[in-house]
């Protein structure tokens, strides 16, 4: 009853379903003779098992078994769907010795090849419904084995397996192929119950997109190897691994790992994290154009006003304000940068951003003669040193470059609401505190309404605050301390390039309205 196995050309295809039956009448076959799939990609229990239990207990099969036999096989085995029919079968029959279920009838259909047999098994789950994500996995990824054997090639590339499966009549895309062995050979060795527990492509591929970034920066930056970066995350997958997984969770982990290797803030990694996995690069706005000691620093200071002014336009040389804001990135002090030592920032002293081995216990010197003293280097000495704080602190897309009025910048909007269910209490009072530090040099919630408000999104929650002069949205909005615990939860935590940063914004805010004072500028208009 058996054809006999061929032995296709590599170059050949033989994924094409045999549709041939030996048998075109049904058969009584005993149910002895007939076993389950060994390779059936339902791995799980079918969700329909009682509903079909009680109907072949009451009403017997209703339609015939669709069953192969391999070459040189007694027994038979089920070819297309049908897996759980039989076991039923079985167990009824143990139970009961009815012989309606002894013998059951049977298509027999020839035999083609293993991967043809995997591949109906496939489609029938398909169509019935309840297959998970980790199911159609493992079988595309057994089937890509199979094929590989089948046709005499040591691999089967993932675009040869989607012709090979569409000829086959399962229609799938590379990209998906690519996803489901990843999942097969990355994560189910990680977190099994939860892949068993349903988790679907979406999750799994932000999982993937998340790695990705991880382990970029992880590479690019971390001191540590490779291997390093494998055991943090399959330890915390592992570690995280449950019905109910989040990946959130995961990320969170991953955060405090990387920021732990770098010695940075959470916050920045998040940003770093944010910038990869959205296919940004990583743009350090002053380490970009060294300072000629011939020239005049201010010159190089941003924002200035000829440079960001909205009218002009120089051939395409100006950023537009909304790039800048996207590539706004980290801090030139991080440890894998490739000159860790004096970074110099336009308009400010030399001793305002020193890095040495030793921690840096001496403040600032804020009033150095070689300080700038006209309103626009001001302003952009204002802006550079809240562009940096932000960065350092996962708000790098809140600080707005104003040019030609105010401070030198503004918050476009309330930090992320989202950060208060992500961070740990200190964590979420340093970022919130320090906002308000940075509002408060913004002049955000002082400022004249018709000065601030066009600089503002229109979806900004701060905007729309400002605009009905709703204080409690605000409030509601960030998270707002007792003014007398900044020491505590803001001074305290500051790293020393923070500390320092802010410092220098604070009287880089005062020059400013001392220079408007005295010289009798509105500093607004």
């Amino acid at each position: 009853m058996a054809g006999k196995p061929t032995t296709p050309s590599a170059n050949l295809s033989i994924s094409q379903p045999a549709e041939v039956i030996t048998s075109p009448a049904p058969q009584m076959i005993d149910i002895s003779r007939i076993q389950p799939y060994e390779h059936n990609p339902r791995h799980g229990r079918n969700p329909e098992y009682d509903r079909i239990r009680d109907s072949i207990r009451t009403t017997g099969l209703d339609q015939p078994l669709v069953v192969t036999q391999r070459p040189d096989a007694t027994d038979y085995i089920v070819h297309a769907g049908g897996n759980t029919r039989l076991i039923i079968l079985k167990e009824l029959f143990a139970e009961t010795g009815d012989p309606r279920f002894a013998a059951v009838p049977c298509l027999v259909k020839a035999w083609c090849c293993e991967s043809d047999v995997l591949l109906a098994h496939l489609r029938e789950n398909d169509l019935r419904g309840g297959l998970t994500f980790i199911d159609k996995a493992r079988a595309v990824c057994e089937a890509q084995k199979l094929l590989a054997e089948e046709l005499g090639l040591d691999v089967i590339s993932q675009r040869r397996l989607e012709t090979e499966l569409r000829r086959a009549g399962y229609r799938i895309t590379q990209g998906r192929i690519s996803q489901m062995v990843y999942t097969v050979h990355r994560l189910l060795p990680v977190i099994p119950i939860a892949l068993e527990g349903g988790l679907g492509r979406p999750h799994v591929e932000r999982i993937r997109r998340l790695e990705r970034a991880a382990q970029k920066i992880w590479q690019d930056r971390c001191s540590e190897s490779a291997e390093d970066f494998e055991e943090v995350f399959t330890t915390l997958c592992k570690r995280y691994d449950s019905p109910d997984w989040d990946t959130d969770v995961l990320r969170s982990a991953l955060e405090s790992e990387i920021a732990a290797a770098l010695d940075v803030s959470i916050h920045t990694v998040r940003v770093m994290l944010d910038a990869e996995m959205a296919g940004r690069e990583l743009v350090i706005p002053e380490a970009e154009v060294e300072p000629d000691p011939d020239e005049d620093s201010s010159e190089l200071e941003r924002p200035t006003d000829e440079s960001f002014d909205a009218d002009q336009d120089d051939g395409g040389s100006r950023v537009s304000s909304s790039d800048r804001t996207s590539t706004y990135e980290l801090p030139p002090e991080l440890p894998d940068q490739s000159n860790p030592g004096k970074v110099p920032l336009p308009g400010l002293p030399d001793d305002d951003v020193k890095e040495t081995s030793e921690p840096d216990t001496e403040l600032p010197n804020l009033t150095n003669d070689t300080s700038p003293n006209d309103l626009k280097s001001l302003r952009g000495r204002a802006w550079t040193l809240a562009t940096r704080l932000a960065q350092r602190n996962g708000m790098a897309d809140l600080v707005e470059a104003v040019s030609g009025k105010g401070l030198g910048f503004v918050l476009r909007d309330v930090p992320d609401p989202t950060l208060a269910d992500q961070l740990d209490e200190d964590s979420l009072s340093q970022l919130t505190m320090l906002w308000w530090q940075l509002a408060a040099c913004a002049e955000m919630t002082f400022a004249p309404l018709e000065a601030i408000l066009p600089l503002l999104p229109d979806e900004s929650i701060l905007r729309r605050a400002l605009e009905t002069e709703d204080a409690d949205l605000l409030f509601s909005s960030i998270w707002t301390l007792d003014p007398g615990h900044t020491g505590y939860r803001l001074w305290r935590p500051l790293d020393d390039r923070d500390w320092r940063d802010l410092l220098a914004l604070m009287d880089t805010y005062r020059r400013i309205r001392r220079i408007a004072a005295d010289t009798g500028v509105s500093v607004w208009e």
